[in-house]
């Protein structure tokens, strides 16, 4: 039977607070090394180390909780429930950390504005554009302020000037909270903001470049 790595000998080591984007082509590994970080996959050799911890080592439960209350993810297929509206399934992260109704629904609509979803609060899944649903994606991602939020091609299916309002939030996210981003992207606008340069190549490590660079927010 052939064996076939999707990732090979990956050394990396994240900061708290970094602005990093994991770049390369079609099939270098920047997915599968996302879900890997985010104990979504578990890797065959090696360890994974967050907060001082080989979350390797984790039951299924315990990487739950880790995923619900230090984690955002904003995948690449949106993942959305399809029976709830916009502002439900941004809300449902926190439902499930058990916060109350009212400050639910009042961080999750703040969430949406932020990102320019005002007035579709209320449409499902199937009532929005792929840009909205990502939107959507996104807001429900940063809405609990994870310290850690894991980005498969976020500004995918966005226009120039959606996306660039998108990264001026996570750049504030990032700088005022302290929160870490990293990214898997094809989009140049993503690499100019990321703070360091993850290269892979055929599910390695190429080159591993710190940047610094300085936006101004809008």
């Amino acid at each position: 039977m052939l064996s076939v790595h999707a990732l090979s000998n990956i050394n990396l080591e994240i900061q708290s607070g970094e602005f990093t984007a994991l770049v390369g082509p079609s099939g270098s590994g920047k997915t599968t090394l996302l879900n890997l970080i985010g104990g979504l996959d578990k890797p065959a050799t090696g360890r994974i180390v967050l907060g001082g911890e080989d979350i390797v080592a984790f039951s299924k439960s315990r990487l739950a909780e880790l995923r619900l209350t230090k984690i955002g993810f904003i995948f690449q297929e949106y993942n959305l429930l399809p029976v709830l509206s916009a502002i439900e399934n941004v809300e449902y992260v926190l439902l499930l950390q058990g916060v109350p109704a009212d400050e639910r629904r009042r961080r999750a609509d703040e969430a949406l504005r932020q990102l320019g979803m005002d007035g579709c609060q209320h449409r499902r899944p199937n009532q929005l554009s792929g840009g909205q649903q990502q939107r959507v994606a996104i807001a429900r991602a940063m809405v609990a302020k994870p310290l850690l939020v894991l980005a498969d091609e976020p500004t995918a299916n966005l226009d120039s000037q959606t996306g660039a309002a998108l990264l001026d939030t996570m750049l504030t996210l990032n700088r005022t909270n302290g929160t870490t981003f990293i990214f898997s992207t094809h989009d140049e606008m993503v690499m100019r903001y990321a703070r360091r340069i993850v290269n892979l190549r055929d599910g390695k490590i190429v080159d591993s470049a710190q940047e610094d660079k300085i936006h101004a927010v809008r």
